[in-house]
């Protein structure tokens, strides 16, 4: 074989490395609006008016028979998505890896939860019970479609990479939902200008949110390619294949101190994002209008942010970036506890924080942790990943629903996250991340 012929072989393979990069972030940008639209902004405070309107006398809904207060409906149905999700996603992660089809699986967790989202306009009245199961469906879908989104990464990046590609990655996606918010609050801001009542508007917001996840997801499909598989087994079903995956991890310890790391500071990111809203209209008196533009300008600080510590990281390693941002969250909620209500200003500035750390965080602990999954065994590692990241997240919506059910005070809620990024800090600071990337067989970054 001649050095052209080699050389035309690694060029293509360059160029097509590069075309399934840019069609991977494409799934950010089409499924990160279901985030920001729906679980972020709108559905938190919409889906709590609706169980309040189905409310008894004492302010309980009584789904199943079991006596909920109409506040705590929505926290408790995150942590319910996320069982649901954990039961899941390491069947789907050990078939991804053991079938090497990863695009029909994507596929089906894709348009699951975009017909759920998009399922989210027939909700009014008091269905609220109605509002529950397409969020458990919904968010359940897309915490196993992002696992299998993120099982890419080791594959379609090399090692130097891959801090720059998951950082554009989640910059598409907050820009995706920087785009659908401004559109979102120009109709629900003019909503009798076109012509829709305010329940109306806020349903079109959020099936459109599903529309648009399912119409964007066409482009991953079609750029992403599946590989070979690694084995030919069948692959055990539910929980066998939780615990057979947890056995694999037990392996790698190092791998599962950085999981446990994550585990612990996402959940404390996961629980902002569910519940600011939330907070910010119960406790702080602030308006639809209002919440809607500080998410945006978190997503548009988002984008930056991500960028600038994907930078960083190339300069102080991803570990020390990642600690630092943690330092940031810790002081950016406890200040959240003392802000003033009916103050649009000071939660603006809140939201800004939250933006310049969100992306970079969030981007730089996928492409850490992936240079410590082995290999061939990436969409099976990210299952527990995703657990982490949305999986196991069950914690901290809990907390805060059972905080706000015990104390009748979002303000004691928030500030109970604080221990999340102070725990996390440390155990992340614990991991000895080079150590752990050669135990996982695979190569050590010059900078990580």
């Amino acid at each position: 074989m001649g050095i052209d012929t080699v050389r035309a072989g690694a060029s293509d393979e360059t160029a097509g490395s590069r075309r399934e990069q840019r069609g991977w972030y494409w799934y950010d940008w089409a499924c990160s609006v279901y985030s920001t639209s729906v679980l972020t902004v709108f559905l938190g405070p919409y889906l709590t008016a609706v169980a309040r309107h189905a409310a008894d006398a004492d302010g309980y809904v009584h789904p199943l028979g079991v006596p909920v207060r109409a506040g705590s409906f929505f926290a408790y149905t995150v942590s319910l998505s996320v069982i649901v999700a954990v039961l899941v996603m390491p069947l789907v992660g050990s078939l991804a890896d053991r079938t090497g089809r990863k695009k029909p699986l994507l596929a089906a967790a894709a348009y699951t939860g975009a017909a759920a989202t998009t399922g989210m306009f027939f909700l009014d009245g008091d269905r609220y019970l109605l509002g529950g199961l397409l969020l458990v469906v919904a968010n359940a879908a897309q915490s196993v479609g992002m696992m299998l989104y993120n099982s890419y990464l080791p594959q379609i990046a090399l090692p130097a990479e891959r801090d720059r590609v998951s950082s554009r990655g989640w910059a598409f996606g907050y820009a995706a939902g920087s785009l659908m918010l401004v559109v979102d609050l120009v109709l629900y801001s003019a909503h009798d200008s076109f012509g829709l009542s305010e329940s109306a508007a806020v349903r079109v917001c959020l099936a459109s949110a599903g529309l648009w996840w399912g119409a964007f997801a066409l482009i991953p499909l079609r750029r992403l390619r599946d590989r070979h598989a690694r084995v030919a087994a069948a692959a055990p079903t539910g929980l066998r294949q939780l615990a057979a995956t947890v056995r694999d991890m037990r392996r790698h310890p190092r791998t599962l101190a950085f999981l446990l790391a994550y585990l612990v500071y996402n959940d404390g990111i996961q629980t902002v994002i569910t519940q600011a809203s939330v907070y910010g209209s119960e406790e702080l008196g602030l308006g639809q209008s209002t919440l809607i533009g500080a998410v945006l300008l978190v997503q548009v600080l988002a984008v930056a942010g991500a960028l600038a510590m994907g930078r960083l990281a190339r300069t102080h390693g991803a570990q020390r970036t990642i600690l630092g941002s943690l330092v940031a969250w810790t002081f950016t909620l406890a200040a959240g506890y003392f802000l003033p209500a009916g103050a649009p200003v000071f939660f603006y500035v809140l939201a800004a924080a939250i933006g310049l750390v969100l992306g970079g965080s969030q981007a730089l602990s996928r492409s850490l942790f992936s240079h410590l999954i082995p290999p061939g065994k990436e969409a099976e590692y990210f299952s527990a990943y995703e657990m982490s990241d949305r999986g196991m997240s069950w914690l901290g919506p809990l907390l805060f629903g059972v905080t706000y059910q015990l104390t009748g005070s979002y303000r004691s809620a928030i500030v109970s996250l604080v221990a999340f990024f102070v725990i996390g800090f440390v155990l992340l600071a614990r991991v000895p991340v080079r150590r752990a990337i050669g135990e996982a067989g695979n190569p050590v970054p010059e900078r990580i």
